[in-house]
């Protein structure tokens, strides 16, 4: 089993990565754990999620070493000020207890904060050595490409939300305009594609469940997925789909359920998201 490494303005990223969100406590250092013994080399995490340290247990349970895998985490918008920047990260990297992310991110957009300010703490992090690579997350493109003038670093990613049933066509072109990865947050669709008719075709033609279809659509058309799951077989399960690869046919099929509600998070902070 070989992984897909999505290259980006200096950054190789592997192409599945385990999402932590929600996972904390002993839940979150067997997610984890589990997740690099099974051969993931790519771990999601984020201040909002309340779970660095439980994310670090399990780094560090796991046996593989700091330098074999690829970790993210990201600053919540009401610490992405001038002032407050740094110490967040830093704190990331002690409950982390590690000195240095692979990838830190800007969680969210802020209303208040204006985007130059945060925009060069992000790169002051990075040259101070808090990252290896930086970059955003939830940026529509208006906000991803004032971000990118405004970078004194490469940015690498935008993390965003993205599954057949919403229609990021035109983000994600803009992101790879940029040089940038695009990274699918949500890549299953909490639920919401389960039954779909060419999802559980595909399944049935290559012996496969429905969520390794979808995360294998995910690959092939070059995104990085970040899928959930506590439970170890399912983890497991979820990077298990690089010994097969889905048709033109079916590729297309799949894309073609995207709908004009098919975005699942969508809290009262989000920015204006871009029309499909």
């Amino acid at each position: 089993m070989t992984q897909i490494i999505i290259s980006a303005n200096g950054a190789d990223i592997p192409s599945i990565g385990l999402g932590t969100w929600q996972l904390t406590e002993e839940t979150g250092v067997t997610a984890v754990s589990s997740a690099l013994k099974a051969g993931y080399r790519h771990i999601d995490t984020a201040i909002w999620y309340k779970n660095e340290e439980a994310v670090g247990q399990g780094l560090r349970a796991s046996g593989v070493a700091r330098e074999a895998y690829f970790l993210t985490t990201k600053v919540p918008p009401e610490s992405i000020s001038a002032r407050e920047f740094a110490p967040a990260a830093e704190g990331s990297l002690k409950r982390l207890g590690v000195s240095q992310v692979d990838l830190l991110l800007i969680h969210w957009p802020s209303p208040t904060i204006p985007l130059k300010d945060s925009i060069a703490a992000l790169c002051a992090a990075k040259k101070q050595g808090l990252a290896k690579h930086i970059g955003v997350s939830n940026f529509p493109i208006k906000l991803l490409n004032e971000a990118v003038a405004l970078a004194s670093e490469p940015l690498v990613a935008n993390q965003c939300e993205n599954h057949p049933l919403i229609d990021q066509s035109r983000l994600i072109a803009a992101t790879r305009a940029q040089g940038m990865a695009f990274v699918s947050y949500t890549p299953l669709g909490r639920g919401a594609l389960a039954g779909h008719g060419p999802i559980a075709e595909a399944a049935r033609a290559h012996g496969k469940t429905e969520s390794q279809i979808v995360l294998r659509w995910h690959v092939q058309n070059g995104y990085v997925a970040i899928p959930r799951s506590s439970n170890p077989g399912r983890i497991a399960e979820n990077l298990d789909i690089f010994d097969f690869a889905l048709t033109a046919q079916e590729m297309a099929a799949i894309t073609a359920l995207k709908r004009p509600d098919g975005r699942v998070v969508n809290p009262a902070f989000a920015p204006e998201w871009d029309a499909a």
